[in-house]
């Protein structure tokens, strides 16, 4: 497989582009694989030509760039001292007139204002949004790899919390321990704060956790994943606190059935917005389709969402080893929320969950 780099250097091709501006902090670690070296920080910039490809940062991040990129004969990386943007409107201003740039649109409308001067004389730039986001959701076995392992250390964090949740414990409380865990158990981050959502808190898909109590009866719906040479797992679990009731249990098993039709049906080529279609109908048809609205499934990688989605949204193919998550829901208002969840690959053989944990609704305290 091409590295990063060479499959940036088609798409530059493609579009007859002669200098591509790089913002996007997960795209420059992706581009150069460079691990543990990157935060929320926009401090840096990647100037791709069909020829050089250099990487702008500043000296808090230098020499670990250059220490852990995994391409280093394919880079040139300094640390001139000079802003992001400073520093792309010099380089910029350099190029023949003739030169075709293309930008992000992701990029900072500072970063874009500084640039005007310099491109002035030259074509109009191109945007490039979702073509970098699609070369980035075809994962490499490395890239993989890393998922398999964060998903590895998020399996025993779910298997442990299950064992140590007792009445009386607040969300705050089971998410820290959940979290530390995690981070002592090979995490190198947690992938976004972790959802802990209690009784009738489970029907908020994205609530936060907080002082709530669990007691016996409740629904705990965990999201959570372990961050692991910076690519993420996903997952999400409902347990029963105590026996659940028979109306608890039977929406649990529709939920369960919408994930399985849905994951049964993955392969490259379909259409992400027809796999949701397939959970959504699972639900509505058992009567709960107000109750399922957010997307079924996104890209996972170097960021939490990435390309591509399973969403109604969604009108393209599912590319060959993409990873994706598969998350329905039903949440019913003021009562409970129920959650199934897992991230795998998209294979010639079909959905390839990364977790070793089943679908059957645990039962704990």
């Amino acid at each position: 497989m091409q590295t990063p780099l060479e499959r940036t250097r088609v798409l530059l091709k493609n579009n007859e582009i002669d200098v591509l501006l790089i913002t996007d902090v997960a795209d420059i670690r992706w581009l150069t694989g460079a691990q543990s070296t990157f935060d929320g920080e926009a401090a840096h910039v990647g100037l791709i030509t069909p020829k050089t490809a250099h990487i702008h940062t500043d000296s808090r991040y230098y020499q670990a760039l250059v220490d852990h990129c995994a391409y280093p004969d394919e880079f040139t990386f300094d640390k001139e001292r000079a802003t992001v943007e400073d520093w792309t409107a010099a380089c910029v201003a350099e190029f023949p007139d003739s030169t075709r740039c293309a930008l992000q649109d992701s990029a900072p409308i500072s970063f874009l204002r500084a640039l005007d001067e310099a491109l002035v004389s030259k074509p109009a730039p191109v945007f490039l949004g979702e073509e970098m986001r699609n070369l980035r959701a075809i994962k490499t076995p490395q890239e993989i790899a890393y998922l398999q392992e964060a998903q590895d250390i998020t399996d025993k964090a779910l298997l442990y919390i299950g064992d140590n949740i007792h009445p009386g414990m607040s969300e705050k409380a089971i998410r820290a321990e959940l979290d530390n865990f995690m981070l002592q158990n090979g995490a190198d981050a947690i992938s976004f704060e972790t959802i802990i959502a209690a009784g009738s808190n489970g029907a908020n898909p994205h609530a936060r956790a907080g002082e709530y109590q669990v007691q016996p009866g409740d629904l705990i719906v965990i999201d959570f994943g372990a961050g692991k040479y910076d690519y993420h797992a996903d997952m999400t679990r409902t347990f029963s606190l105590g026996e659940p009731t028979p109306e608890q249990c039977a929406v649990y098993e529709v939920v369960r059935e919408a994930h399985e039709a849905a994951a049964a049906a993955l392969q490259p080529g379909v259409i992400g917005r027809d796999i949701h279609a397939i959970a959504q109908k699972v639900i509505a048809d058992a009567g709960y389709g107000d109750y399922f609205e957010h997307g079924l499934g996104h890209g996972v990688g170097v960021e939490i969402h990435e390309n591509p989605n399973l969403s109604p949204r969604w009108d393209k193919p599912i590319p060959k080893n993409s990873v994706v998550t598969v998350e329905p829901g039903i949440y019913l208002p003021h009562k409970f929320g129920i959650r199934l969840e897992d991230t795998g690959m998209v294979t010639d053989d079909g959905f390839k969950p990364f977790t070793r944990i089943n679908h059957d609704l645990r039962i704990i305290g």
